[in-house]
């Protein structure tokens, strides 16, 4: 099992920074991606940012040049720097996690989720 917290959630006025963090523990043997996807009312979940092992990120049009994305490989932490926000990033942010089972197979996991609200 793999578990995953997610903190830094919160109320911003626009032009604001946050910064949201995600510890992952138990059994994770081979992390191969971790990252953070959001979802606003009515819309479905969608990426915002991922990293790689190696360090290869990957962001979406709407963020990019606003958010970054970084991981401690040792911590097994992933963090999200939002800034110059703005009212459409408000949603429900969840940190992710990809990996390897020591056995081979793939894990998936998702943390439960910090509301992130982007308002004056």
């Amino acid at each position: 099992q793999v578990q995953l917290v997610e903190s830094g959630g919160g109320l911003v006025q626009p032009g604001g920074s946050l910064r949201l963090s995600c510890a992952a523990s138990g059994s994770l043997f081979r992390i191969n991606a971790m990252g953070w996807h959001r979802q606003a009312p009515g819309k479905q979940r969608e990426l915002v940012a991922v990293i790689t092992s190696g360090g290869s990120t990957n962001y979406a049009d709407s963020v990019k040049g606003r958010f970054t994305i970084s991981r401690d490989n040792a911590k097994n932490t992933v963090d999200l720097q939002m800034s110059s926000l703005k009212p459409e990033d408000t949603a429900v942010y969840y940190c992710n996690v990809q990996g390897t089972y020591s056995l081979g197979g793939p894990y998936d996991y998702w943390g439960q989720g910090t509301q992130v609200t982007v308002s004056s």
